[in-house]
């Protein structure tokens, strides 16, 4: 009997998804932005010893924020196949795409501010 899952195309499955994450942090300026803030949101976390329920907030931001920028990304490259010329539409849907982006990166800061503000006026 055959197995329900065939492992060989899950395993490239995973292989590709990698290699997209990769190529995310390796060519895109904003991902590396975003790659660094949540670099320093990370460092900051274990020096104010966030509690479980606070890194996992700010742990679902951060994947939100990247998940967000490739989806952009995404779309983007998948646009600029389609058509090199100007486009309204494709305009149309880079700019909602990059304000899907901002939307999210608004709300990664609030979080951000919630949690941590507290902690940083504690130090004074």
């Amino acid at each position: 009997m055959k197995s329900p899952v065939d492992l060989p195309k899950a395993r490239r499955s995973f292989r590709y998804a990698f290699r997209g994450v990769i190529d995310l942090f390796r060519f895109e300026n904003n991902a590396r932005i975003h790659l660094s803030a949540a670099a320093a949101v990370l460092v900051a976390g274990s020096y104010f010893q966030l509690s479980t329920t606070e890194w996992a907030l700010i742990v679902t931001q951060i994947a939100l924020v990247w998940a967000t920028e490739a989806f952009n990304t995404a779309l983007e490259k998948l646009a600029d196949a389609v058509s090199a010329d100007y486009h309204p539409l494709i305009k149309a849907a880079k700019d909602l795409a990059a304000g899907a982006v901002l939307i999210v990166a608004i709300s990664a800061a609030i979080v951000g501010i919630l949690i941590f503000l507290p902690k940083i006026l504690m130090l004074f």
